[in-house]
């Protein structure tokens, strides 16, 4: 099987990841599960789909790399592809994307997350473990923009992930490296393009962060995401990636800029038969602003415990939300491709008679003269209309060659 067939019976299942390598059986996470979809995979197609979707110099930069990430349309589903070497040879880890970009409700987030793009200005953190869902919430809130706002918006992502289309809002999206050389250069460019709000795909480095920081001070709404497992480890990550002589005075511009921090998880309701995002929410209140100015991170779960009537959300809080809600908004069915007609010949045009010909009786028999040795079965047939008893005399005639 090609790579795009392996992606297409993933898709089918419901599946949100699927792991191909060389010499290993087929593996998709199917609402948060491994499982085998199939036998071991060829290393010749790994390797031939690695240089077609990459390219020849994509593949270069592969070989010398060891790894390669791409977002890719593959039979109609949207796909972000990490390439990799292992041990076996080439792997591929797919994140299978949703067909379609919803607003807040659509992806069945709270709709208290419209609170934070209210602002014109200030740093917004997405937040979460790794295939948690950081990407879709981040999309929502782009589309929930898009949808109600009139805004410039510029994007920097690695890869590509969603595509927008332009609705009320002017959606500028750049790709790392290919339309920026990094998110720093990007960051730096975007700050001269005029942008309402500025999107960090994901902050890793302190200096991604720096800049991320100092657009959030200079009139910008920022969103961005990073990895964590809770809103307070999200703080305590971005403050301490800094060098210690400069942590405080990252508190005092994070505790100024701050919008939310939001951490969530996805969870998976039986009952419903849906995976859904579980979320904390940390919104900016004096008690917050004063607790993260001080570093004093391990309180920041007394703030959001304090903070329900302020709008803030702990997981617990937003569990019970959750199981009180009976009108979730489901996913697409995965329909399955049309499967292919049978090939058949095309029907030959009924015979027709000239108009003028009045109708007559039969003709009298021709005679069938063959054209072939004795013992063949090649009959050469008048070219004139034939009725049905000529044509039963005819088959008589073969008949009786027959051995």
């Amino acid at each position: 099987m090609r790579v795009e067939d392996w992606i297409e019976q993933a898709w089918m299942l419901g599946a949100s990841d699927l792991h191909l390598e060389t010499g290993a059986p087929c593996v998709a996470r199917v609402r948060g599960e491994l499982q085998t979809i199939g036998s071991a995979v060829a290393g010749d197609a790994l390797v031939q789909a690695a240089q077609d979707f990459l390219g020849p110099e994509g593949w270069a930069q592969f070989r010398s790399r060891g790894s390669a990430d791409l977002s890719v349309a593959s039979g109609g589903v949207r796909c972000r592809i990490n390439f990799y070497q292992t041990v076996r040879g080439v792997a591929l880890a797919v994140r299978l994307l949703a067909p379609a970009i919803k607003d807040i409700h659509g992806w069945n987030l709270h709709p208290d997350f419209r609170k934070l793009i209210e602002g014109t200005t200030g740093l917004v953190i997405i937040s979460g473990p790794t295939g948690s869902g950081k990407s879709t919430t981040l999309a929502a809130l782009i589309e929930e923009l898009n949808a109600t706002r009139s805004r410039h918006i510029v994007t920097l992502e690695s890869p590509i992930e969603y595509l927008y289309t332009n609705r009320r809002s002017f959606i500028r999206q750049r790709e790392i490296p290919t339309h920026t050389p990094t998110f720093e250069q990007g960051i730096t460019d975007a700050l001269r393009e005029n942008p309402d709000v500025l999107v960090v795909s994901e902050m890793r480095t302190p200096e991604v962060m720096r800049l991320t920081l100092n657009a959030a001070e200079t009139g910008h709404l920022v969103l961005a995401t990073m990895h964590s497992a809770n809103c307070a480890e999200a703080l305590s990550r971005l403050c301490m990636s800094f060098p210690s002589d400069i942590q405080a005075s990252v508190r005092a511009q994070l505790a100024d800029c701050l919008v939310a921090v939001s951490c969530q998880r996805l969870e998976f309701l039986s009952v419903h038969r849906l995976r859904v995002p579980r979320c904390e929410i940390l919104l900016p209140s004096s008690g917050a602003r004063g607790t993260i100015r001080a570093g004093n991170f391990s309180q920041i779960g007394n703030v959001l415990q304090s903070g329900g009537d302020e709008g803030m959300w702990t997981f617990d809080r937003y569990q019970r939300w959750m199981e009180q809600v009976t009108d979730w908004v489901r996913p697409e069915a995965a329909a399955p491709r049309a499967a292919a007609e049978p090939i058949r010949a095309p029907r030959a045009p009924p015979l027709r008679r000239s108009a003028a010909a009045a109708p007559a009786a039969a003709a009298p028999l021709k005679p069938v003269r063959a054209v072939s040795a004795p013992g063949d079965d090649v009959f050469e047939v008048p070219a004139e209309d034939m009725d049905l008893a000529q044509l039963a005399e005819l088959a008589k005639k073969v008949v009786e060659r027959k051995p």
